[in-house]
């Protein structure tokens, strides 16, 4: 008597396992499966010998053909330089300020300037460049500390406001909510606002335009216009960096704004510094 349990339905062999009255076919697997699934596991095995791939406490596993992808890399940037070393080494020693868009070297600083701006400084001014809240957009002509290709490298060298280069730019609004009154900030408010937006009140405005030729008008100049050489915006021109709602600007009258750039000099080599430069400068809002 045979111990094989058969389906009646199909004539194959079972488990025997029922499930709510549903049994279970041995159905074997294709022969072309199994060894293909058998090839795989001989593969793994081979794969694990000859390359990196058990990762210990302090790296991996190095396998017998000793293997690197950051080598590869390594060899692919290094046979990159090699190529453009001449470029390069004209970029490092040429006037950045007078290279034209048509001259080879300056195509050469915006494309490597691009794959610069991409992997370190996208982050915050955008893929594009067009910036953030807080963070300038670098594609208009409003710039805060200038945008001669001069002024460009010299931020992108040493940044602003931070502790780690003495170079950097730096400047500092005070707080005028511990200067002003309440009243007196209100119009302040006003007056910035009535700048740039026909939707004020033009009485309270007129107070503020008093207060701020006191208090304000020394960094940002009787008509509002800014000094590039205190990083003071223009407060005329209706682009805002933190916002142009009357909360925002509020904000920044009673509270202040501190925004800090890092320097790039200690983290990128002198041919990316200028060539990000260049690249910036030819987003469209660079000045002359």
């Amino acid at each position: 008597m045979s111990d094989k349990n058969i389906d009646e339905t199909t004539g194959t062999e079972t488990t025997g396992h029922v499930w709510d009255g549903i049994r279970e076919l041995n159905s074997p697997l294709p022969r072309w499966w199994l060894w293909t699934f058998y090839a795989t596991i001989v593969w793994g095995i081979g794969y694990v010998i000859a390359y990196p791939a058990w990762p210990m406490i302090s790296g991996a596993t190095a396998g017998v053909l000793g293997y690197s992808t950051r080598a590869e890399l390594a060899e692919s940037v290094d046979a990159h330089e090699l190529a453009n070393a001449s470029l390069v080494g004209e970029l490092v020693k040429a006037d950045i300020t007078g290279l034209a868009p048509s001259d080879d070297l300056h195509r050469y600083a915006v494309a490597r300037g691009g794959a610069v701006f991409r992997a370190h400084c996208s982050q915050c001014h955008g893929s594009g460049a067009a910036g953030a809240k807080g963070y300038p957009n670098l594609l208009d002509d409003d710039w805060l500390w200038g945008g001669s290709m001069a002024d460009i490298e010299y931020t992108v060298r040493h940044g602003i406001r931070n502790e780690a280069d003495p170079d950097a730019r730096y400047s500092e609004m005070p707080q005028f909510g511990e200067i002003l009154e309440e009243n007196e900030l209100m119009a302040v408010t006003e007056y910035v606002i009535s700048l740039s937006s026909p939707e004020h009140d033009a009485a309270l405005a007129a107070t503020g335009l008093e207060l701020f030729a006191d208090n304000c008008s020394s960094c940002h100049g009787e008509a509002a216009l800014g000094d590039p050489e205190l990083g003071a915006p223009n407060l005329a021109d209706a682009i805002w960096l933190y916002g142009s709602d009357r909360d925002a600007i509020e904000y920044s009258i009673r509270n202040a704004r501190f925004g800090v750039m890092p320097p790039w000099q200690p983290r990128l080599t002198e041919p990316d510094i200028r060539a990000v430069s260049v690249y910036v400068h030819s987003l469209g809002g660079g000045e002359e």
